[in-house]
């Protein structure tokens, strides 16, 4: 209470009464609010401090997330942003959820907080009782198997090789490595390492661990200097927005890029380097926002059954419901969409979840998740479902887009392509060096985005952003963008 008295930021609260069927509070601040440039100069300090320690090169300002709330991120000097791009697309319900609190000081959550198991031989009786509740509860059609991890990088690095252990044993007929696998493997020689391979897609992202960057084609200083494999790299769908206006025009970029997959299956093939498996993202996100139709994924999908490869769905940036549907992959409306669908961010634990044939007893590290995270995750389901968020995602999302096509109407100087499913949402802006100029201002009107590919600007809000978020947004981009005309 004492803290709260003094605080320079009381939120703008309205509490719904206790009677009401709701008692959720409204615990939003009513708007941004600048008291410095950012970053101020606890940041600075901050920042300084931080770098006799370690790097801090990619850092843009410290946090007081304890006076952060919904949809509003405090910095260390008093700065109130409204948080348009939460955390890289992380942060599912806003910050300081009062349901996430209330799942936090619940003395019957305490262990799970206090004490972290290795999973994979050690784990507690409640362990899959709350992977029924959480994970399993949204797990993508065709599948009852989840496999739980830290981060996104370590779900997608653990996916491959699930792949490449399902496409060897596929090879055998059976699961049993012979004497000279076992052998050769400990040199890192063939037959034991086999020379597989996975066919990616350029402009896509996922992870920087090794087996991920030699699938990751987005930005050159994630790659640079690390060795990597020799894998088929496909060209993703170059397509013109908005996307019911070029159906044909797109149609024929698809077909084309279907067909160099097809190429380079075959091409890899006779190399010796079998396409073991095919990842994709739904939207490429940190490649710049690229959107392909449900047609290009179905013929994908079709393509890698054809040719024996497993399909592997990224959806570590685009699940969780920011779509609008809580896989985006949902917008195919395919049976089978996938064999492997990896997840992390929005989904507060990472992991992937797979047909049963790609069941992999080797998939293993120390702590393989974190159960305190399937606690946090179950209860956002619960808030997601309670309040209807994918229907406010879909309409937010609308008015976004709206709002940028307008935008884009009134300054086609600065803007085109605007493009998004739900709220994730893009636009590309007429130069990288003009981009970063608005990310900056706009920061400084109180407004936090993020770039992504070459020049768009990529719109990564949390569930809770509802279409008053929207309009405040849109008035502050409109600002920015008139300094900029």
């Amino acid at each position: 209470p004492d803290r709260l008295m003094i605080s320079p930021y009381i939120p703008c609260c309205r509490y719904v009464s206790k009677a009401a069927a709701k008692t959720q509070m409204e615990f939003e601040y009513d708007g941004p609010s600048m008291k410095t440039e950012v970053p101020g100069p606890r940041s600075k300090e901050l920042t300084k401090q931080l770098g006799e320690i370690q790097n801090v090169g990619a850092i843009n300002f410290f946090c007081n997330y304890e006076e952060s709330r919904g949809n509003y991120l405090v910095d260390v000097d008093g700065n109130r942003m409204l948080d348009v791009y939460t955390q890289i697309s992380s942060i599912p319900i806003g910050y300081n959820h009062p349901s996430l609190i209330k799942v936090m000081s619940n003395p019957n959550n305490m262990s799970a907080f206090v004490n972290r198991p290795a999973l994979g031989i050690m784990p507690p009786e409640n362990f899959p009782e709350k992977l029924a509740e959480s994970l399993l509860s949204v797990a993508p059609s065709g599948m009852s198997r989840v496999q739980t991890m830290a981060c996104g990088s370590c779900s997608n690095e653990n996916a491959y090789k699930a792949m490449f252990i399902w496409y060897r044993n596929k090879e055998r007929g059976h699961n049993i490595p012979s004497d000279e696998d076992v052998s050769s493997c400990m040199i890192n020689q063939s037959p034991g390492c086999p020379d597989f391979s996975i066919l990616s897609f350029m402009g896509g992202f996922h992870g920087r661990t090794m087996g991920c960057l030699a699938t990751t084609h987005s930005k050159a200083i994630h790659k640079l200097d690390v060795p990597s494999f020799d894998w088929p790299i496909a060209p993703f769908p170059k397509l013109k927005y908005p996307l019911e206006e070029f159906t044909r025009e797109n149609a024929q970029e698809e077909a084309r890029c279907l067909e160099e997959v097809e190429d380079l299956i075959v091409q890899w093939r006779q190399k010796g380097r079998p396409v073991a498996g095919i990842v994709i993202e739904p939207i490429q996100a940190e490649g710049g926002d690229n959107h392909a139709t449900p047609d290009f994924f179905k013929k994908l999908r079709n393509i890698a059954h054809k040719h024996g490869s497993a399909f592997h769905v990224d959806e570590v940036q685009t699940g969780g419901g920011a779509t609008g549907k809580f896989w985006a992959h949902e917008h195919w409306g395919m049976d089978d969409p996938a064999d492997i669908v990896s997840f992390s961010k929005k989904m507060l634990t990472g992991g992937f979840y797979h047909k049963d044939e790609l069941q992999a007893y080797r998939i293993f590290n120390t702590w393989m998740g974190d159960p305190s995270k399937n606690l946090f995750l179950a209860e956002v389901l619960n808030v997601i479902r309670r309040e209807n968020l994918l229907e406010e995602v879909t309409r937010s999302g609308k008015t976004l887009l709206q709002g940028l096509y307008q935008l884009q109407d009134q300054y086609p100087n600065l803007l085109s392509s605007a493009r998004g499913q739900g709220t994730f949402c893009a636009i590309d802006i007429r130069d990288d060096a003009t981009r970063n100029s608005i990310l900056l201002k706009a920061r400084d009107k109180g407004v936090l985005l993020g770039g992504c590919g070459d020049r768009s600007i990529r719109f990564r809000p949390a569930l809770v952003f509802k279409e008053y978020h929207v309009h405040m947004f849109l008035n502050v981009f409109s600002d920015v963008l008139a300094e900029h005309n």
